[in-house]
């Protein structure tokens, strides 16, 4: 059973993480209303992948006996600046979720809850990965600028990394 503090903080990244979802997908929407298919495509993908760490969480709290709650969300933003502003937002958000993964793995380990800590090195992995990612997208952003012909670049580019993820998945 979950101690209350690591199940509080838990059910916490269950909310971030759903707000994510939700979050990207607002952004793909915009993106595909905006002609960037590319941009979308790589949005939509992300936010099926923060709502698989979503479920991943739930299911998790739930095999060791806790209680996963099923957060509301709200989001309201439903356009950018553009896609160098949107890319930021993206990298913000993922730090931040990096910053919660690492104070629940602290939390995890002040109990002595080694099940818990070895389930989140998963999370600390991915978050790794994901920072990386969008970081590299953004400097790329940032080296080409953001003219019409940028972004058709970066539209192209976005689409070139999803279609080789869903490669790899396949494989």
């Amino acid at each position: 059973m979950l101690e209350a503090k690591i199940e509080s903080a838990l059910n916490d990244q269950i909310a971030m993480e759903c707000t994510a979802s939700f979050v990207y997908l607002a952004m793909a929407n915009w993106c595909e209303q905006e002609g960037l298919g590319g941009c979308a495509q790589f949005l939509y993908l992300h936010s099926e992948e923060e709502r698989n760490h979503m479920l991943k969480l739930i299911h998790y709290i739930n095999s060791v006996d806790g209680k996963a709650v099923i957060p509301k969300v709200n989001v309201t933003k439903t356009s950018w600046e553009g896609i160098r502003a949107l890319l930021e937002e993206v990298y913000e958000h993922e730090k931040k979720v990096t910053a919660s993964i690492h104070e629940i793995v602290a939390i995890s380990q002040e109990l002595k809850d080694f099940r818990t800590q070895n389930f989140l090195q998963w999370y600390v992995d991915e978050q790794l990965e994901e920072e990386t990612l969008v970081k590299d997208i953004l400097d790329t952003v940032r080296l080409i600028g953001n003219g019409p012909q940028s972004l058709y670049y970066i539209n192209k580019e976005l689409e070139k990394r999803c279609n080789a993820q869903g490669e790899e998945a396949e494989a």
